[in-house]
């Protein structure tokens, strides 16, 4: 199908039984438009990688949607409870004692693997990566 691909964004998101990728357009003018169900699979680096190639992510260089852990598995980092869980910044959620008082942690410079929680290399550039709306909502 022809298009615009700065008009469409790519949103991941699985359940317990699925992970689905489905076309959404910016504006909502036009349906969502599946392009890829993979039944009893988990969000992995390796399937999040297969689905990308297969949907032909970089050819077309969609902006990417989902939660925090598409986000992390997309931007290479390590799952679960880790230091530097932030794809921005380098916040050190274990520095309990400066969570309330230190407002400003420097910036991430690069997400390589082996250093700071990355232990694959991007699938995706960090600016193309976009949380849902209800994720941005959640302190109102």
């Amino acid at each position: 199908m022809r298009h615009r691909p700065e008009q469409w964004r790519l949103f991941i998101d699985a359940s317990k039984t699925s992970l689905k990728a489905v076309h959404l357009h910016n504006g909502n003018k036009f349906p969502s438009i599946p392009a890829a169900y993979a039944p009893s699979t988990k969000e992995t680096y390796t399937t999040m990688n297969k689905i990308l190639v297969e949907v032909d992510y970089k050819k077309y260089q969609w902006e990417v949607c989902g939660d925090f852990k598409v986000m992390a598995v997309l931007l290479g980092l390590q799952a679960g409870y880790t230091k530097y869980s932030c794809f921005l910044c380098e916040w050190d959620r274990r520095a309990r004692g400066t969570h309330c008082s230190r407002k400003h942690w420097p910036h991430r410079q690069s997400l390589t693997p082996g250093m700071k929680n990355v232990i694959h290399k991007p699938l995706i550039k960090p600016s193309k990566f976009c949380l849902p709306r209800y994720i941005l909502n959640w302190g109102l």
